[in-house]
């Protein structure tokens, strides 16, 4: 299912009582933070607000705020037009056939998923909604200029959209689910990434991309040629978007495609006014401007982070606003975090089921992984995997580490098929019952989440996995392995049924 808009999207889920309307005035300045990170601890991370007179300095935005849209399993299918996340990993399965069609029915099953892939493609519009209101910035002179459908004088800025201060001792005001659209200058290859950025003021805000991501990369080229970086960042449009940009895709993968494909509808795309960028014609806000590689970085932060903890203030690029474009009824859609869980985690916990048909596909023997909300998403990852050799346990250590964003995973625990990582304490106990911590430890080196205050050094950190899994012989284990203990499946179903027995007396 696609939705037309962010709010279409708010209106889906009132329908399936997955929303609460806040119709009093509520401050962005850490107010809304608290009333969310209340909500988003709840069982299955409580439901989407919708707070409908957020105030920026005490004075009522005309933009309503919606927060933890994305903070549970089912908005996360919601969002991704399915009953459950299962349907959309099977989505997902279809498109990575592990061999070619042998059968006709394996052929038909192809068809059937290259007419779900027609859509996958995003299509070229003159204009769409976001461009209703249009607020064209003259940066020379700083002299506002509008074009607009509306007949009063409205001159939109940065601050009129009402951007959270998040924690006490954030440094200000942060935009916090932006998507952030950027080209590579030699291959033409567009990337949408999530990256923060601090108001500054109404023409400035930091752009906080760490040194691996997409938007980082794009940066560096741009710098290498001398050249003014455009850059154009959206919010809103179909609740898919962010979900995109966020996911840990593997390079060179348009976001826009998997957003196609996920919503089984092209995203219409319209170019921007002031740079060469196209943006979904559907979003709620869309900002323009950008990045001078050969301007001096500028100090964000602290702010308070999904470690748990506030990063330290550190020099990022500055982005400088050109336009702003918008819808008459946006809607602003904005998430906090700190420490976990919070909506981030379903964000990652949704891509990470996405991305199990590639990730199988690498590795054949993984049958599922976790990632904890207590380790904010990679510090702690449990992998199950049905073993066959010795050693193999390391193997996946190693080739996890080497893929994408697990570059960043603090530890790894690798346990047998029977264990299920999505039970912490199953693992906990796999873990303490089937590890000799010297034989069965290993260390190793690699980049490290700038946000990581832990490391002894910035964006570099030691890595730590674990064989938790049943040793072989040759593993040098040559003692037999012993048998867990397990009652027989007779003996429990009389057992089960003699105490319903006594329930209904």
């Amino acid at each position: 299912m696609a939705f037309d808009s962010f709010s279409d999207f708010l209106d889906t889920l009132a329908n399936k009582n997955e929303l609460i309307r806040i119709p009093f005035p509520c401050a962005t300045e850490l107010e809304i933070t608290q009333w969310a990170d209340i909500e988003m601890k709840k069982n299955n991370g409580g439901k989407a607000l919708l707070f409908e007179k957020p105030s920026v300095n005490q004075k009522i935005s005309r933009f309503p705020l919606a927060i933890n849209c994305y903070g549970s399993d089912r908005r996360m299918a919601i969002c991704l037009g399915e009953d459950s996340l299962a349907e959309a990993v099977d989505r997902i399965a279809k498109i990575i056939p592990a061999a070619p069609p042998m059968h006709l029915k394996d052929l038909a099953k192809l068809f059937t998923t290259a007419i779900d892939l027609r859509h996958a493609k995003p299509k070229f519009v003159n204009s769409g909604p976001c461009k209703e209101v249009i607020h064209l910035l003259n940066t020379k002179d700083k002299i506002p200029t509008q074009t607009s459908t509306e007949s009063n004088q409205y001159f939109p800025t940065i601050l009129d959209l009402p951007i959270l201060k998040c924690w006490p001792k954030d440094a200000g005001r942060f935009i916090t689910l932006p998507c952030v659209v950027t080209q590579d200058p030699d291959t033409g290859i567009r990337n949408i990434g999530m990256y923060r950025m601090q108001v500054f003021d109404p023409q400035l805000t930091g752009l906080h991309w760490q040194p691996q991501k997409t938007g980082a990369i794009h940066f560096y080229k741009y710098k290498q040629k001398n050249l003014k970086m455009p850059v154009s960042v959206f919010l809103g449009g179909d609740p898919v978007f962010a979900f995109c940009a966020a996911a840990p895709l593997p390079e060179g993968i348009d976001e826009f495609i998997l957003a196609g494909f996920l919503r089984r509808k092209s995203v219409e795309l319209v170019k921007c006014e002031t740079n060469p960028l196209e943006v979904p014609a559907n979003a709620d806000v869309v900002i323009e401007g950008y990045v001078d590689p050969t301007e001096e970085f500028k100090i964000e932060g602290p702010f308070g982070d999904h470690t748990g903890f506030y990063t330290n203030p550190e020099p990022y690029p500055v982005f400088h606003i050109t336009a702003i474009t918008h819808k008459k009824n946006a809607v602003y859609p904005a998430t906090i975090v700190g420490k976990p869980p919070m909506e981030d985690y379903y964000f990652g916990n949704t891509a990470t089921k996405l991305l199990m048909p590639i990730l199988k596909l690498n590795f054949p023997e993984i049958v599922d992984i976790a990632f904890p909300a207590e380790g904010v998403f990679h510090n702690l990852v449990f992998v199950s995997i049905k073993k066959t050799y010795p050693w193999q346990a390391y193997k996946i250590m190693h080739g996890l580490w080497g893929m994408g964003q697990m570059m960043f995973s603090k530890y790894i625990i690798v346990v047998d098929d029977s264990v299920n990582v999505h039970d912490t304490k199953e693992v906990l106990f796999h873990l303490g019952a089937n590890t000799d911590p010297q034989h069965d430890c290993i260390f190793s080196q690699g980049p490290a989440d700038a946000l990581d205050h832990a490391t002894r050094l910035p964006n570099m950190g030691t890595k730590l996995g674990i064989d938790a899994t049943k040793k072989l012989p040759g593993e040098g284990f040559n003692r037999p392995w012993p048998e867990p203990i397990e009652m027989p499946k007779d003996i429990k179903e009389r057992v089960e049924n003699l105490i319903a027995k006594l329930d209904l007396q």
